[in-house]
């Protein structure tokens, strides 16, 4: 039996990539409709070796889809999410409007695939932040073998993450450097050419970002409400690809060569870690794949029962779109 999928926000950074993932993975789906803004409307958007006409999301009517996978911005969620699962469609949402509500459940499926079962309240399930996503995958095995007390995580976030704006503005902005020309900063608040930014989304009375503010109460949603997590979130000028140094504090002693074969185990995590030159990844290499990459393990002696390791992947699939569409292989596997 194959599935009506729509995917909403479909000429976006991570609208392409949901109808690339699809068609990689050979999504069984008899229809795929791609779904924007009314100045997209008449785009061609790419289906494996197909192509569809974008259609108008405010004029689109859902019945009929199966799932729609939705990634349009949080203003537009909030408003035709709730569309879509009144006319029986289940919506698996990418952005933040949706991750917090208790009635929706958010999730990783190699962390809490259970929680999928959740979608029945308001028909939408909550697909979590890119950061988030990429960390929880390596700390669900430490912490199941380990107990994580606590997490103190620092990101270094790609440009993609605020979309093709910020993609367009690291470019401008690098090559007017070559030319001795200056271009003032419109996506980010500093110049992103050869800087790093403390700071990604809104400011928050504590003084943390509202990126922080996402990972830690993300990670007690999916993981376990007991974990304390502090994050710095920083935007770096590369185009895909996050990045994420991870100290954590365990309720149990394990060395570091016990979490790496624990993490090498662990499904979807691949471990890449020679301590040599070069015996780590980077974001430039992830670009495209689809894994969570775990480099630099290795314990923390400044801290009882402390591990330290680096953590690497693509933001914009394993971090967003392929989540999202492995969420819907596992709802179509045991739930619908």
């Amino acid at each position: 039996m194959g599935y009506r999928v729509a995917v909403v926000g479909a000429t976006g950074n991570v609208g392409r990539e949901m109808l690339n993932i699809l068609a990689e993975r050979n999504f069984p789906a008899d229809d795929v409709v791609a779904l924007a803004s009314a100045r997209s409307v008449g785009q061609q958007a790419s289906f494996g070796d197909k192509t569809t006409k974008v259609q108008d999301l405010a004029k689109f009517d859902f019945k009929g889809i199966d799932i729609v996978l939705s990634s349009p911005g949080a203003k537009v969620s909030a408003e035709h999410s709730p569309r879509a699962a009144k006319a029986g469609a289940i919506v698996i949402d990418n952005t933040s409007y949706w991750r917090m509500d208790p009635d929706v459940p958010l999730v990783v499926p190699e962390v809490n695939p259970k929680a999928i079962a959740g979608y029945k309240g308001r028909g939408i399930i909550a697909n979590p932040n890119c950061s988030t996503i990429q960390m929880v995958v390596a700390l669900k095995p430490i912490h199941d073998a380990a107990g994580i007390k606590r997490v103190v995580v620092s990101t270094y976030q790609s440009t993609s993450g605020a979309g093709k704006e910020g993609m367009d503005e690291l470019l401008s902005q690098t090559k007017s450097f070559f030319v001795n020309q200056s271009l003032d900063p419109k996506k980010f608040t500093k110049s992103i050419a050869f800087n790093v930014i403390p700071h990604i989304d809104v400011f928050m009375d504590d003084g943390s970002t509202k990126e922080e503010w996402k990972m830690v109460v993300e990670t007690k949603k999916i993981l376990d409400p007991k974990i304390k997590v502090h994050a710095t979130c920083v935007r770096v000028p590369t185009f895909v690809g996050h990045a994420e140094a991870i100290n954590l504090e365990l309720e149990r002693p394990l060395d570091d060569v016990e979490a790496r074969r624990i993490l090498a185990a662990a499904p979807g995590i691949l471990v890449v870690d020679r301590r040599e030159p070069g015996g780590y990844v980077t974001p430039q290499e992830v670009t495209g794949q689809d894994g969570v990459f775990v480099s630099r393990i290795r314990s923390d002696p400044t801290i009882d029962n402390g591990l330290a390791m680096w953590v690497v992947s693509d933001n914009l699939r394993k971090g967003a779109a392929l989540n999202a569409v492995q969420i819907a292989e596992e709802l179509i596997k045991g739930y619908i």
